[in-house]
């Protein structure tokens, strides 16, 4: 569990993406629901995107993560449905690895998660990784934080050799 992220500008992240991306000559996917296309658009910008980038699904509704994702039915602020929203990006966008955000932005809270609770993670073709932030702020300043910490996850997957090769000894 982590707490409010130092916020950055992920944009330096993103750029670092798209080097590691294409050096190891993956392709890379996003699910996102509380971040509504934020990740995206981040990823999208860096260089080269084109070339390394696939795209990603915006599935802000529940039924959206349940039916296109592969999320089981139930909570959606959860690492488990973080998880499966990412390898359901990697299946969907045909990506080698996909990052997913979900969680509670506020002002209200959701699936009994209070506003700032946010699940990320990445899946690749070695193993997947998730992580709970909890951000202070209003919902823009959680989005901002979550985007950021999304875009920095993908990049510390891909600059670890041991955790991106995986037991397919590919990166």
């Amino acid at each position: 569990m982590s707490t409010t992220p130092t916020p950055h500008e992920p944009a330096g992240d993103a750029e670092a993406v798209a080097r590691l991306a294409l050096s190891a000559g993956w392709t890379v996917g996003a699910a996102e629901s509380l971040t509504s296309g934020a990740v995206s658009s981040v990823l999208g910008a860096a260089p080269h995107a084109s070339d390394w980038y696939r795209g990603a699904v915006v599935a802000y509704s529940k039924e959206v993560k349940f039916h296109l994702l592969g999320v089981r039915r139930g909570p959606v602020v959860t690492s488990t449905a973080a998880v499966s929203m990412a390898r359901g990006a990697r299946r969907e966008l045909g990506a080698d690895i996909a990052v997913a955000t979900t969680g509670a932005g506020g002002p209200d809270p959701e699936d009994g998660q209070p506003p700032g609770t946010v699940w990320l993670a990445v899946a690749w073709p070695g193993g997947v990784d998730a992580e709970e932030l909890h951000v202070e702020g209003d919902p823009e300043q959680v989005v901002t934080a979550a985007t950021a910490r999304a875009v920095a996850l993908l990049r510390e997957v891909l600059e670890d050799p041991v955790r991106a090769r995986g037991a397919s000894g590919r990166p």
